[in-house]
């Protein structure tokens, strides 16, 4: 199959988050699949930081948004493999800024033109590069109004006669609201903006496009297909949601092993395996302390957080359980990532208390987050909701041990601790249910209990080291979903 995957970032040229890692790595599974796979993304300021190959095409385009007309260029580099090819669409005054999406902590006041013009160039990019995909996969709220293309302005266009267009939400909290008077940048007619397509509560809604016009529909992991159904997690447009569920499904993410890996990992003080974890991640662990300047304790347990400072992410229930944890515990903490003024000061504040216990780095350090992986013993996800994660599978890799809250991706791929998961293997972590310090703190009260019996202990580090949660595992059931979409719509074709 031809496959052209339309998203805002992708690593290793821009990244935010997940989203990047997913339609960055994922293509190269697909890729040893037998497929060719085509990824584009907007030509940030970011992808010139690189070092890698991009190239103009010579191609350029023009296409109408709201009175205006916007050309763009249209850039290419090869991927790291054959079969893989990254395209990019130019245009300096859309793209070329410092942020992807916002100043100051603020999103840039024309996130919608950006975004409209975007998917616009990326169906005039197909037609362009003579790149008829059998699959257009768009990606999150930024490339919501591609379905919306492939149904209307494009409808008879040749190069789409014979496609099918998916679309996967990475996360429901983030739609791409906009007033409704943007409509008019679309090229669209007006009868568009009704309840039934694009308009929501008065405003145009991006997530919403992709979810109504696309012909097939996923999300990131199993359990979180089923909880954005619901009231509780759909964001308003679990109704929409709920009927096309014949259409949605949920498919885990994959973590790519080639980049994270304990056995190769360059940036970690001992590459240790399953077989060696035991002496080489005390010594990452040392390597850690000493780096963040906490004191070298073999026998407290050192507890990570690689996050978003964020009400998602639970940090106000992390805030809130900190203090007596570090008052009469005997364990340490490091925590990076950057996130709401408020819950940055007030760790600061404990660390500057607890210089012992506590090392904070608000910042966004992938080599730290490595050392971070190797050298903590428990990796903390309290999560109100997590489309799927992939740093509880990073840690798992790492033989760092998750404590996560069960919901969404975190609940389909830790398994709790108990004796008798223990012994049939399937053991890889702790849960915990309530979202509340104290549901949070008897859970780590459970994995430091159990990490004082490090023979125990070690059983679980390698079980879950020893799980594959790789895109080689996961990538046949997007080849799956690509099939049957394009049989159902178009019986006598045959995807390959």
């Amino acid at each position: 199959m031809r496959i052209l995957l339309a998203s805002s970032e992708s690593v290793p040229f821009a990244k935010t988050g997940g989203l990047a890692d997913v339609c960055g790595t994922l293509p190269y599974a697909l890729a040893e699949l037998g497929h060719e796979v085509g990824i584009i993304i907007p030509a940030y300021r970011a992808i010139w930081c690189t070092a890698k190959p991009i190239r103009p095409l010579g191609l350029e385009f023009i296409v109408p948004v709201g009175s205006k007309t916007v050309s763009g260029q249209l850039l290419e580099c090869p991927g790291d493999v054959p079969g893989v090819t990254y395209y990019f669409v130019r245009q300096d005054y859309y793209y070329d800024r410092d942020e992807l999406y916002t100043v100051h902590g603020h999103d840039y006041a024309d996130n919608c033109e950006r975004f409209v013009f975007f998917c616009r160039a990326v169906m005039e990019a197909v037609r362009l590069l003579d790149f008829r995909p059998d699959i257009l996969h768009a990606n999150d709220w930024q490339t919501g109004l591609v379905p919306v293309y492939r149904r209307t302005l494009y409808a008879q266009a040749p190069e789409f006669q014979r496609t099918a267009c998916v679309f996967t939400v990475h996360n429901m909290a983030f739609q791409g609201e906009f007033w409704h008077w943007d409509m008019l940048l679309t090229d669209l007619d007006w009868s568009y903006f009704n309840w039934q397509q694009m308009e929501f509560y008065g405003k145009l809604n991006f997530l919403k496009c992709g979810f109504v016009f696309s012909d097939a529909i996923n999300t990131v992991s199993p359990r979180y297909a089923e909880e954005i159904q619901t009231p509780q997690f759909g964001c308003g447009l679990d109704g929409v949601l709920r009927s096309r569920r014949d259409v949605l499904r949920g498919i885990l993410n994959g973590v790519d092993y080639g980049a994270w890996n304990p056995v190769t990992d360059p940036e970690i003080a001992q590459n240790y395996d399953a077989d060696t974890v035991r002496e080489g991640k005390p010594r990452c662990k040392a390597a850690l302390q000493a780096e963040l300047g906490l004191p070298v304790e073999p026998r407290s347990p050192l507890v990570g957080i690689v996050s978003r400072l964020t009400y998602q992410k639970g940090s106000d229930i992390l805030v809130g359980v900190l203090p007596d944890w570090l008052a009469r515990e005997n364990a340490q903490w490091v925590i990076l990532g950057k996130g709401e003024p408020d819950v940055e000061r007030q760790l600061l504040e404990l660390a500057q208390a607890f210089p012992h216990k506590l090392a904070v780095r608000l910042e966004h350090s992938e080599a730290l987050a490595r050392r971070i992986q190797a050298g903590a013993d428990l990796f903390l996800m309290p999560s109100r909701f997590e489309p799927c994660g992939l740093t509880q599978l990073q840690a798992l890799k790492y033989g760092t041990v998750p404590v996560v809250r069960e919901i969404g991706g975190l609940a389909d791929t830790i398994t709790d601790y108990t004796p008798e998961t223990l012994a049939d293997g399937s053991a890889n972590g702790f849960r915990f249910a309530g979202e509340d310090g104290a549901s949070l703190s008897a859970v780590l009260r459970r994995a430091c209990d159990l990490y004082g019996d490090t023979d125990t202990w070690y059983r679980l580090v390698r079980n879950g080291m020893s799980q594959d949660w790789s895109w080689r595992r996961t990538a046949p059931q997007y080849e799956s979903m690509y099939r049957e979409t394009l049989r159902r719509l178009y019986p006598d074709a045959d995807p390959r």
